[in-house]
């Protein structure tokens, strides 16, 4: 097989394989070059002794991914403030995994998040986790038993149907821009929860903050600046899954919102405002 051939077999798969390698990772620009870089493998590779070239080039991300996380390990013991994965804003979202569930597998080892996707999300069988990850079928089953305890609480319920989370998601942002207190409350869980990354770049907060008292408060504080219209939309959409909007802020950065709903009332508020997550977004949806 020529170069040009691997390339005609690889790009159609290059969108798959984005798709596992930011899922592993929760950044967009890491896995755009874990993928390219197994393409550079790909075109070094035996080509014409690979059966199946979609398995052969999933173990190599997945591997990849693998390396990958031990050094994000140790970034990640020196992030400010909470971390979030960089959002991805879709009209028509996938649903296999949303970002509290994303949060949720940063908690995990890279080998339970490898055997989890690769199994519970992607469907592939323990024999071929196995030779993704160098682990027999037996402690892969193990792997993804144990991260699938972790996760459980994180898998939607109750999924909202997709119009009706972009009404909320609207109402959510006219009521918190407005200063419309009444309405906000009336939209918000008791236990509702915000979380904000700024990444040590932009105001945000260090801890989550829970309960409506406290969520209120916050909202409270913000109506000043929101009044003079330092808060504009650029798009409703869904981010990593959830219902929300894209905003430009009054220091011209990005943010994004995503609210996790549960019935008719927001669960959760996760709030994107580290600049180095927000550039893809800027590059390609928002050019």
């Amino acid at each position: 097989m020529t170069d040009a051939g691997a390339a005609e077999t690889f790009d159609p798969l290059r969108p798959r394989l984005i798709r596992v390698a930011y899922r592993m990772l929760g950044s967009v620009a890491d896995a755009e070059d874990v993928v390219q870089d197994a393409f550079l493998r790909w075109l070094d590779a035996d080509r014409d002794a690979v059966r199946e070239p979609e398995a052969f080039l999933r173990r190599v991300v997945t591997r990849l991914c693998l390396d990958q996380l031990k050094s994000a390990r140790v970034r990640r013991e020196h992030y400010v403030g909470e971390w979030l994965p960089e959002p991805v804003v879709e009209d028509d979202p996938a649903e296999d995994v949303t970002l509290p569930l994303l949060v949720a597998l940063d908690r995990l080892s890279p080998l339970e998040r490898a055997a989890f996707l690769l199994h519970d999300v992607f469907g592939l069988g323990f024999d071929e986790v196995s030779r993704s990850i160098d682990r027999d079928p037996a402690a892969c089953r193990q792997l993804a038993a144990r991260a699938r305890d972790h996760v459980r609480a994180e898998r939607p319920r109750f999924p909202i149907e997709k119009k009706h989370g972009l009404e909320i998601a609207a109402a959510f942002f006219s009521a918190s821009r407005t200063g419309d207190m009444g309405t906000l409350q009336t939209m918000l869980a008791r236990d509702v929860a915000v979380y904000s990354d700024g990444g040590g770049k932009r105001v945000a907060g260090i801890k989550p903050i829970h309960g409506i008292s406290a969520v209120m408060k916050l909202h409270g504080s913000l109506v000043r600046f929101y009044a003079k219209g330092m808060s504009a939309v650029v798009s409703y959409g869904f981010v990593n899954g959830l219902p929300g909007f894209v905003t430009r802020e009054a220091d011209g950065i990005l943010q994004t919102t995503a609210l996790l709903i549960e019935g008719d009332q927001i669960r959760a508020i996760y709030v994107m405002r580290n600049p180095d997550k927000l550039g893809h977004l800027e590059r390609t949806r928002l050019q």
